[in-house]
């Protein structure tokens, strides 16, 4: 009498294996594959890296904010490529360290360790009449320093902080340098601006957010775009002076940028792992700020904005002209420009008459 075994499995058959060497194969080729998804969307995540070879021995470049994060970095590649380098920021003794480690790193002892404070319109003045005591020209000039979604405080001068620091400062900042950056012609200004901006509104009847205040998505947007006005109404009014000016964003980046985020620990901690993969690395967010500072391709390209190295278009409200023109002019009033706009004509007679009105020479 037969008998049927109507219970048995069918042997498993991959490649030639059976029974648990089936099993340990199938789970090595599934764990490969998400391991290679992962690889994959990791280099789509940090984007495209700047590869040219180019050098800028004896350039003169200022970076703002650059003893940690991106800042950090951008110095870093400047520092290999022959830059001297003015790193300029507002804690001296972290500025040192950093400075100590690059010069380690390089072998460049171009690098200087200036204080800069954006949010007092005083040391503005002061970081620029000794640049200028040291220095006759500048090459470079990249506007990186920020603060983000910080809690409501005020400036030196009285000004909401987020705006103060991330436009007012580096207003003044590079309108005092621009006979110096002039002077180095052909010369680039890189402004690191952020994706944020798409949120910002430049809301003239309560610029500095007394009437209502939102850490994100209203100071800090507001400071973002408003570096993007900023720029294009600069990038005009330098036509034909050989200095350029473009802004970026640096894309979703590990830092302490976002030092102010608070949430539970799990999910600081859970958030941390994620950011791994899905966040890009400090390097990878220097990269189109390098590009914009070094690429020989982009010399006479100016008022453009850029994220993952490539230029990106803009929304209505980040290249109105009248609003540009308006947040201009209260710049200049906020951080004393205005009432020397005829002392600043006077002593540019040779100058080119747009760059007139906004020269303050120390």
């Amino acid at each position: 009498m037969n008998s049927t075994t109507i219970n048995d499995k069918p042997n498993r058959n991959i490649f030639g294996l059976r029974g648990i060497w089936a099993t340990i194969v199938t789970v090595f080729l599934i764990t490969l594959l998400i391991a290679l998804i992962l690889w994959l969307l990791r280099k789509f995540i940090e984007g495209p890296f700047y590869r040219k070879k180019n050098r800028i021995d004896g350039k003169v470049v200022i970076v703002t904010g650059c003893n940690t994060g991106i800042g950090k970095e951008t110095v870093l590649e400047l520092a290999r490529r022959g830059a001297k380098i003015y790193m300029a920021c507002r804690d001296p003794a972290r500025c040192e360290a950093a400075r100590i480690e690059i010069i380690d790193r390089t072998q460049n002892q171009q690098l200087f360790n200036r204080s800069l404070d954006l949010g007092s319109l005083e040391s503005v003045r002061n970081f620029v009449a000794r640049f200028k005591a040291e220095e006759t020209r500048l090459d470079l000039l990249v506007n990186n320093a920020g603060i983000m979604a910080c809690p409501r405080s005020l400036t030196a001068d009285g000004y909401e902080q987020q705006f103060g620091v991330n436009h007012l400062g580096h207003f003044l900042l590079t309108n005092l340098l621009l006979d110096h950056l002039k002077k180095a012609a052909p010369s680039r200004i890189v402004v690191v601006s952020s994706a944020a901006h798409l949120f910002g509104h430049i809301d003239r009847e309560d610029l500095m957010s007394e009437r209502r205040y939102s850490k994100f998505f209203g100071a800090y947007s507001r400071s973002k775009l408003a570096n993007i006005l900023f720029t294009r109404k600069l990038s005009t009014m330098l036509q034909g002076t050989g200095v350029t000016v473009n802004c970026l964003h640096p894309g979703l980046v590990r830092s302490d940028l976002n030092r102010h985020f608070r949430a539970p620990r799990w999910f600081l901690s859970l958030l941390s792992i994620v950011s791994l993969y899905f966040v890009k690395s400090l390097r990878a967010g220097a990269q189109t700020t390098l590009r914009l500072a070094l690429d020989p391709s982009l010399e006479g390209c100016s008022g453009d904005y850029y994220a993952d190295s490539r230029r990106f278009p803009l929304v209505p409200w980040a290249r109105d002209e009248k609003t540009a023109n308006w947040l201009w002019g209260e710049s200049e009033r906020l951080v004393g420009l205005a009432h020397n706009v005829e002392q600043s004509t006077a002593r540019d007679d040779d100058d080119d008459e747009s760059i007139k009105t906004v020269v303050v020479s120390e």
